[in-house]
């Protein structure tokens, strides 16, 4: 016999677990076994005010990040929406069933202000490393480096041909791009004017290096550990080969002075292999690299054939590759590669 509902009288007391109705073998669960924000309230404190009505905590929004990064959730609004419905997103974020959600635009406002004057998501990022430095997954010996193009939320039909042409009053972003004009990893990485600039996101560059029809494009550039393949660095640029290469630069420098992690080699591809960044790999860091020449068409991937001046640098290579095998090699105050710890 066919069932039906019956309809009943509303109970005046339930008993509702959350943890119960998260399955065992969510995603969720098993990064939350891993998240300790503890410390982000010491990192934030100087930046809010010891008086007045208490804000968002901020845990549960770098929560609600994590769940949008890793379900690809990538409009905030409806990472609110999404938040507020899901039972597992409730239990990670820390809300139960009456929890409030954050209204979308405090969540903006929040991630453009304070975590940004902070850089919340910088310190939130080095300590995951560390973490697996704790773990044994970073070795420490091998780096490879790589950018990633990413297309900006910018109609390509719409753009302005000079950056005079855009009015700063209008838009944070039109601000911000004109603050940045004579940063190394944006306006100052080369001479060259783009054809077009977008007025909604003008930092975005005008590209089509990606093999399809130009579009506004960033660059995101990550530093690799290659035993685990952990990220151990990331830094944005605009879509030019000149800034990637300084990103790189950037992120091997910040890798020795914030984690203490020194290569011994770094795995590129042609891109970076310009006689300017294989001189300053060797002589400023020491640095074996596995990179083709970018101005020698027939060179193979061997460090010393990726040289473009093989008989003069080549015995210098030599030499260093040499006394840091050794264990005399000139290395940056205060560094030491995890093998040589772990060996101690």
């Amino acid at each position: 016999m066919m069932g039906e509902q019956s309809v009943m009288q509303e109970e005046l007391f339930y008993g509702f677990s959350l943890q119960r109705h998260v399955p065992a073998d969510h995603l969720l669960r098993a990064i939350d076994r891993f998240v300790d924000l503890s410390a982000i309230r010491q990192h934030l404190a100087p930046f809010y005010s010891p008086i007045g009505r208490p804000s968002i905590d901020p845990e549960l929004l770098i929560r609600m990040l994590i769940v949008g990064y890793c379900f690809g959730i990538r409009s905030e609004r409806r990472l609110c929406e999404e938040v507020h419905l899901n039972l597992a997103y409730r239990w990670f974020c820390r809300l139960g069933l009456e929890g409030d959600v954050p209204d979308h635009s405090t969540f903006s406002k929040t991630r453009h202000g304070r975590f940004r004057d902070a850089d919340l998501l910088r310190e939130l990022f080095e300590t995951v490393v560390r973490r697996c430095m704790a773990e044994g997954l970073v070795g420490g010996e091998g780096f490879a480096v790589d950018a990633s193009m990413i297309v900006a939320d910018a109609q390509r039909q719409r753009g302005v041909e000079t950056a005079e042409e855009l009015k700063p009053e209008t838009k944070r972003a039109v601000a911000e791009y004109l603050a940045t004009l004579d940063d190394a990893a944006f306006g100052a990485a080369t001479p060259v004017e783009p054809k077009f600039v977008s007025p909604v996101d003008p930092a975005a560059r005008w590209t089509a290096a990606w093999g399809g029809p130009a579009v506004y494009a960033y660059c995101t550039n990550y530093l690799i550990d290659v035993e685990h393949a952990i990220i151990v660095d990331v830094e944005p640029s605009t879509a030019v080969r000149q800034a990637e290469v300084t990103a790189a630069k950037t992120m091997i420098e910040r890798a020795h002075d914030e984690l203490g992690l020194w290569p011994e080699r770094l795995i590129a591809d042609t891109g970076y292999g310009s006689a300017e960044m294989l001189n300053w790999l060797v002589h400023e860091r020491g640095i074996e690299p596995h990179i083709r020449s970018s101005t020698s068409p027939g060179a193979r991937m061997a460090p010393s054939r990726a040289m473009t001046s093989p008989t003069t640098i080549r015995p210098i290579h030599t030499s260093v590759l040499a006394a840091r095998r050794s264990g005399n090699a000139r290395r940056p105050i205060g560094c030491r590669t995890l093998s040589s710890t772990r060996t101690a």
